[in-house]
């Protein structure tokens, strides 16, 4: 069996297209449209409460009776530092006064790990979904044996090779090749780690000879173009975030959406969460890069003062301050219901669909 047909079956779905997992953007509504439409949609849990998290499941399993898959971060916990975290927030505090509102006094680390977050695994161990991805790293070994043990799939990310063989050595079933033109967050283990920056491409061709397990590429596909390079590469199946966010059913608000239709110059930077992520540049992104600025505290600390500015410009009509993730490829966005959009994509990528079959 190939790797594309192995794992189709691993994953119970009819075509090899994913929608990523975009915490705050994917939504019950969207994950399911794209099941239901052959591919595997995808749930972004990495931000969520344990109730968020089984609310958001559970309606997904009133939407569609076909798999999905939850995403959790398994990221090492922030490495605190009063004396980072003050100076940031100083260099923060014109953006702050602009807005009439006072710099919060101190900073918190609103996520946790979902490696130091018992009720979670225990969560996903209690509902079973039928796919269970993690980014920033793996889950305690003890863990991924009880997710298999209770049938369920696992993928993980992986930016280089040497994540990649961890994965593999982890008896995860399928790796996420995330190359450098993904939009959101990169999957680095150790985000302060040198950082290869392969582009998709290139990371899908190394995985795919070195590593033994299914290659699913991610970052920069766009169409169906992209997606038969990948597949001519060797990849099992591809996955795309950007493609999706200006669909109805996510729940990017309208600024996000008009940015994207109009889309300028997307930059990695560490500068909106305090980790390596891609998106539309904006103000403080060019602030938080400008010459003798202090150094960014930890992922998600810096991620609280990210969130707090933005909220004080949002109530106030600006968006300027917005985490507005997208690819390097969002000047192709198309802004259609998903599963038309999943359709357009096969059709255009040579996969034919003919009432839901293939």
């Amino acid at each position: 069996m190939s790797s594309h047909s192995e794992l189709l079956a691993l994953l119970g779905i009819r075509y090899p297209l994913i929608q990523a997992p975009m915490a705050g953007v994917s939504t019950p509504t969207l994950a399911a449209a794209v099941s239901n439409a052959g591919g595997l949609g995808s749930l972004g849990l990495g931000a969520s409460s344990v109730a968020d998290a089984r609310r958001q499941i559970e309606q997904t399993r009133q939407l569609t009776d076909k798999p999905f898959n939850t995403n959790v971060f398994c990221h090492a916990p922030a490495r605190r530092d009063a004396g980072v975290e003050a100076a940031w927030l100083q260099h923060l505090q014109p953006f702050f006064d602009g807005q009439g509102e006072p710099v919060p006094a101190q900073l918190e680390e609103i996520y946790t790990s979902f490696n130091h977050n018992d009720a979670m695994q225990e969560l996903l161990l209690e509902l079973s979904p039928a796919v269970v991805s993690f980014h920033f790293g793996l889950p305690p070994a003890p863990f991924v044996e009880r997710l298999h043990r209770a049938g369920v799939t696992t993928l993980a990310s992986a930016t280089s090779l040497e994540e990649a063989r961890a994965i593999e050595a982890a008896g995860i079933h399928a790796v996420v090749a995330q190359g450098i033109e993904a939009g959101g967050h990169r999957g680095m283990f150790d985000p302060g780690a040198h950082d290869n920056q392969l582009s998709t491409a290139g990371l899908v061709s190394l995985l795919v000879k070195e590593c033994r397990l299914p290659v699913i590429a991610a970052g920069g596909i766009m169409d169906g173009a992209d997606i038969q390079a990948m597949l001519a590469l060797g990849a099992a199946a591809v996955q795309l975030g950007t493609a999706f966010v200006a669909c109805p059913e996510s729940a990017a608000n309208e600024a996000y959406r008009q940015r994207l239709m109009n889309a300028g110059e997307t930059r990695l930077t560490r500068t909106l969460s305090g980790r390596p992520a891609r998106g539309l540049l904006n103000r403080l992104i060019e602030h938080g890069e400008a010459e003798g600025a202090p150094v960014v505290p930890d992922y998600p600390v810096a991620y609280d003062a990210a969130k707090r500015l933005h909220g004080s410009a949002a109530r106030q009509g600006c968006d300027d301050f917005a985490a507005h993730w997208a690819g390097t490829g969002v000047q192709r966005t198309r802004a259609l219901p998903a599963d038309e959009l999943v359709k357009r994509l096969l059709n255009e990528a040579g996969v034919r669909v003919v009432n839901g079959a293939c």
